[in-house]
């Protein structure tokens, strides 16, 4: 029963679940328990005397038949002789934001161009061995070197496969994190046991032709740890995002006098940054006791000033509907962030996520949050604590005009920041690399 009821197993059943439907997981799902109660192999792929192979040996079975009848090795990916692209991507996809901006919108962007796209989280391996036969091109995710990531990338070069490595964080470099503020919210060791992961991101990296990453910061730093050429494939307003703003904004609950100020948190650690303006804000907050300050998703209240806690709206992070319905209820939305090397690489998906509810973002000057604000039209670019009060008290003091800027900010979002083969959001070189 241990071989069932392993977590890397549940995790491959969320990943069907999501991608292929509930009937199709289960399906799958009954298939491979009748064949581990069997102690069957779990797939043909993988047959072995002795029983299940393990997933870093899936492929090893095909590749000793391959071999042996001198069909190991071909001139090119079976799918460039049908004149068409396809692309594979696997990743590491458990985390939502990820998935979302690093993968389903990049699906999105790639089919409307006529170019197929398929994806699998890298645990799922009979998905992932598969999505690979029908490819021209891979792209690897945020993965790190392992025995089954190996396995994978060694099936790849068999299949002549081009590869791009995506990344929208440095996991691979020390240097960002030791000097990066967020780890001093976070236990000790889990700052420890990143440092001791970067080494692995950068093989793999490195075993890469070609690195996409995020934002010209991440480029910038990732060129400092390889030779490989580095593109910026930015984040993006997807469909989805604009949907979900457009039903946000129009299941807003009517003005109820109260003046609130967002600030939204997907991981652990953001304490850090918001303590960047925590003088100013709480000056402003407690000014009005019509004024409020939203705490969005992941937030410990205890590095809140005591006098602020009474004005605060903590709300948990759930669904991105429902994430974009709260952001929604905000007059305006702060992004602080510590000035450090991780955080220039940041990416300006929180204006993003702001703007596709019309509301407008204040910012600082580290990260690429500043690039996607237009200072006094679509927000405001703070650089300096007062600037950062006085942002907010122009924003408290006309709220219509406030409104107005959020508008703009939308059709800012609709006009220059949703998905397009422009320059500012997709480098050429990738679009050649794949289309070529």
């Amino acid at each position: 029963m241990r071989r069932i009821f392993r977590l890397a197993l549940f995790r491959r059943f969320a990943s069907s679940v999501r991608e292929e439907g509930m009937g199709e997981a289960m399906r799958k799902a009954r298939t491979f328990i009748g064949m581990r109660l069997r102690n069957a192999a779990p797939s043909a792929l993988g047959l072995a005397k002795g029983g299940p192979v393990r997933d870093d040996a899936y492929l090893h079975g095909i590749w000793q038949s391959l071999a042996q009848e001198e069909g190991f090795h071909i001139t090119a990916a079976p799918a460039l002789a049908q004149e068409r692209r396809q692309v594979a991507l696997i990743g590491d996809i458990n985390l939502p934001q990820c998935r979302k901006y690093r993968v389903e919108q990049l699906a999105a962007f790639w089919r409307e161009r006529g170019v197929g796209f398929e994806y699998a989280h890298y645990q799922d391996v009979p998905r992932a061995a598969r999505i690979m036969q029908n490819a021209t091109h891979l792209m690897e995710y945020r993965l790190q070197t392992t025995p089954v990531t190996e396995m994978l990338r060694y099936e790849a070069r068999r299949l002549r496969l081009p590869i791009c490595f995506d990344l929208d964080d440095p996991l691979f470099s020390v240097s960002a994190y030791e000097t990066y503020g967020n780890m001093k919210a976070v236990d000790p060791g889990l700052k420890a046991h990143f440092l001791g992961e970067a080494p692995k991101y950068l093989s793999m990296m490195n075993g890469a032709d070609i690195l996409s990453v995020s934002t010209p910061g991440m480029a910038e730093h990732t060129r400092l740890y390889t030779q490989r050429p580095v593109f910026v494939r930015r984040n993006f307003a997807d469909a989805e995002t604009l949907d979900a703003g457009r039903v946000a904004m129009a299941g807003r609950a009517p003005d109820d006098g109260l003046f609130r100020v967002a600030f939204a948190s997907g991981s652990q650690g953001h304490e850090i940054d918001l303590a960047e303006i925590i003088a100013p804000l709480t000056a402003f907050v407690t000014a009005d006791p019509n004024r409020r300050l939203m705490l969005i998703g992941h937030f410990d209240p205890d590095h809140l000033p005591p006098e602020l806690l009474p004005q605060v709206e903590a709300i948990k992070f759930s669904t991105y509907t429902k994430y974009t319905a709260a952001l929604a209820r905000a007059n305006c939305a702060v992004m602080p962030l510590c000035d450090d090397i991780f955080n220039r690489c940041k990416s300006a998906v929180r204006v993003i996520d702001a703007a596709s509810v019309g509301v407008p973002s204040i910012v600082g000057t580290v990260g690429d949050l500043q690039n996607v604000v237009q200072d006094g039209k679509t927000g405001f670019v703070a650089t300096s604590s007062p600037a950062w009060q006085r942002a907010l008290e122009t924003c408290a003091a006309d709220v219509a005009a406030t409104r107005a800027m959020g508008a703009a900010a939308r059709a800012d979002l609709e006009t220059r920041w949703q998905a397009s083969d422009a320059d500012h959001i997709i480098a050429p070189e990738l679009i050649k690399w794949v289309e070529a």
